[in-house]
Parts: C-alpha cells; structure tokens; sequence
C-alpha cells in the first residue's frame, strides 16, 4: 500500500491538524517528517480541542500509529508534557515511535534562538524562541546530539562536553550571557534518556516494514511550503523542508512509495512572523477575518496577518509538489462577504509577473492584480455535502481550482472532524 503525504501549500497554518485527523480513520500510520514545536496542529473531534506540536495528529484514533521522523527535531520536554496531557485525556500514547536518528533541541539551542533573534534588531526573521534553527544548523554542522545518543551513556558525556564549550564560547564572548553547566545539561540528558527510551525506534525500518505489509501510511507536513528552507520567501522561512522532498529525507522514504500528494489551502492568506506577502490586505479588512476565524498562532499566540488568496503563490507551490489533489480550508470563513478577491498575477516595475520570484526583495515589491469575484449570502459552514454549497462558492471554489491546477478532494467547513466534504477519494 501507497504513502499518501498532506503538505501544507501556504505559509502554514492551512488547517493540517483537522485535514490528517479526518483522513487518520482510514490510515495504519501518521508520521510527522519535518519540523518541531514551533508548528501547531489544532485537532477538534469527538474526544474534544487538542493543540498538537509534536505528537502527529492522528493519535487521537485507536487504528493509528503516531511516528517521528528523523528529519523533526524534538524537545523533549515539550514532547513529554504533551504525551502526559493527552494520554490525561483518554488517548493512548503507547503506539507512538521516535526516530534514533532524530534531533535533539538541547537547552543552548533555545539560549542561543533568543540570543541571535535580538541581535538582528529590525531585520528579525521572527522566529518562534524555540531553538528551532539553532538544532538544524547542529545538524547540518555536524555537532547535533540526536536521539540514538541520549542513549548510549558512554558516547554522549564527551559529545556534550565538546559541543557545550563551543555553546558556551558564543553565549558568553559574543552575547555576553551566562555560560550553561556542563552537570546540568548531562542531567537533563540522562532524564531524557529514560523518558524517551521507551519510543525511540529504528522508523525508517518500521515505515518500509508497515508499506511492505500492506498498510496505508498517511505523511504529515508541519509549517508550509512557502517556509520551505530552500524553496521558500529566504530567508523569511523555516530551517526544515516542508514540501514533498522533506518527506523523503525525513522518513528514509523513497519518492516510488508516495502515490499521492494533498496540497492543502486555505480559502484565503495567512502568514506569521516577516518577510514579503503580496496579497496581504490592511489591517482594518483584515481583522475581521482574523477575529471570525481566530488568526492567532497555536504555538506563540501571535496574530496572523491576513491576504486574499495567491493564486501566483499556490501556483509555485503546485510546481514544486506536484499535488494530486487540494484540500481548501476555511471556505466558511468568507460567508457574508459580498466580494471576494484572489491574486492571479503580480505587478513590479510596471509589468506583469506570473510566477514567484526567488528574490525576496523582488517579492516585496510585487504588488497584486486581483480578480474579483461575487461573494455568498447561504453560509457554508457545516455542510457535508457540495449540493449545500451556494452557487457562488462554488464557483470560487472551481476557480482556485484553476489557479492551482488540480481538483478539490477535500472542502473544510469548519473545525470538527464532521464538518467536511469529501468531493472525491483520497485514497486509491
């Protein structure tokens, strides 16, 4: 049986949590392949809200098993007080697994993300504090302490001791902080240790050995591909890869085992933190979006900021994932409004610009060509079935379609898992 992956078409927060948690009935596995707690997946079903940043979003179904990548980089304690919140609930958490090969976020990554941030004053990325950034430069330097090494006591005391005093020389030398203790950080490993033995698993075997039997793998984006490190709005981007190559190198995942790949959107623009958003609206439009829809950020609170819906933007995000199907979120959100505007080209320089450019001061000064079309007074909220949507959400509908340039699988109608029309099967 196939991989399927849902990926995150937009800046993020496109509304995943709810997209997994309702195709999560008819899958073996959910596997998070990229990121770490500085994503926030919102899940609404029988059992109730849950705010998921580590856990994949599939855990609340009995069926299911819930699997971590090597290519997420995990904060143990965060992933532990959430595992500890939701097995409070009711769910059982004994069917999640943890990459070996997976990132640590030790306790210098999150000194250091707040060190750098504050340094770059008025050009900040806008980061989440986390210390997301500072663990995949680890990574990708080569001084990343990872799951496999919390365990094997011997290897990882000089492994600490030797990143620790490089930590320590930036902390204190070039940011004039407080040096961490070598005693406290090995403490906090060795709890680590004990605490995520239990789940730490070779996943790259256990995902080949589930797609060899049979099983139905569902692939779980976190951000979207407009943050992707090297296919996003650089360096206003994440420091993982959100789009369908991330899913490959952060799984073990051959490109032959996926067979289809769910773009999903929402009916609008969302973005949070800086960098350039062609579409974006003022902030008088755009806060009723904001409040009708609760644009704030599941991990930071943040508000969001608000656009139209960039076809531009949508249409590079095809080109680079080459969906089979997308999922449009948040439809029910523009009920009421007597007009609605997409983005189906830029204008810079006085010209026409029909793709999205990779330099980011070029984007920033895109400006929209809009489209406008006539919006719906009948709500879409709730409906189940595309007969109870009005005529002229439909045709929006067909009309990112086109932008896009797939078909609509899946239309959200609101936050619960029920409130969803299933257009056409996901699965083959």
């Amino acid at each position: 049986m196939p991989a399927y992956a849902v990926i995150g078409g937009q800046w993020g927060d496109e509304g995943k949590g709810k997209v997994i948690d309702y195709l999560a009935g008819d899958v073996d596995s959910v596997v998070r392949y990229a990121g770490g707690n500085n994503a926030g997946h919102t899940v609404v079903n029988d059992k109730g809200t849950f705010q998921l940043h580590l856990v994949p979003s599939g855990i609340c179904w009995p069926n299911a098993y819930g699997i971590i990548g090597n290519g997420v980089v995990v904060d143990p304690d965060v992933l532990v007080a959430e595992l500890a919140e939701i097995a409070a609930r009711g769910i059982d958490t004994s069917r999640l697994y943890i990459s070996e090969r997976a990132h640590v976020i030790m306790p210098y990554h999150i000194v250091l993300d707040h060190y750098e941030e504050k340094a770059r004053g008025d050009a900040a990325i806008g980061t989440t504090g986390r210390g997301i950034g500072p663990a995949y430069m680890d990574k990708i330097g080569r001084m990343g302490i990872r799951v496999g090494d919390l365990l094997d006591w011997d290897s990882l005391v000089p492994m600490v001791e030797q990143v620790l005093d490089h930590k320590n020389a930036l902390i204190t030398k070039i940011y004039g902080g407080e040096p961490l203790a070598l005693d406290d950080v090995l403490a906090k490993c060795l709890l680590w240790a004990e605490q995520l033995a239990p789940y730490a698993k070779p996943t790259e075997q256990l995902i080949q050995d589930l797609l060899a039997q049979g099983k139905r793998v569902l692939l779980e984006g976190a951000q979207g591909t407009l943050l992707d490190i090297d296919h996003g709005s650089y360096p206003y981007v994440t420091s993982s890869s959100p789009s369908i190559g991330g899913a490959c190198t952060g799984l073990g995942l051959n490109p032959q085992a996926i067979s289809g790949v769910l773009g999903v959107f929402k009916a609008y623009s969302t973005r949070v933190g800086g960098g350039p958003m062609p579409s974006e609206i003022s902030e008088a439009e755009g806060s009723e979006i904001r409040e009708k829809a609760h644009e704030f950020g599941v991990t930071t609170g943040r508000a969001r900021r608000i656009g139209w819906f960039d076809g531009v933007a949508a249409k590079y995000s095809q080109l680079i994932n080459g969906f089979t199907g997308l999922v449009l979120t948040r439809l029910d959100i523009l009920d009421g409004f007597k007009s609605i505007k997409l983005c189906v080209a830029y204008e810079v320089n006085g010209e026409r610009l029909d793709r999205f450019p990779a330099n980011t001061g070029l984007l920033a000064r895109c400006k929209p060509i809009y489209e406008e079309m006539p919006g719906w007074d009948q709500p879409t909220a709730s409906a189940t079935e595309l007969s109870q949507l009005p005529e002229n959400a439909l045709a929006y509908v067909k009309r990112i379609e086109e932008l896009v340039g797939c078909r609509a699988q899946i239309i959200s109608t609101g936050p619960s898992r029920g409130e969803t029309i299933q257009v056409e099967p996901v699965f083959t």
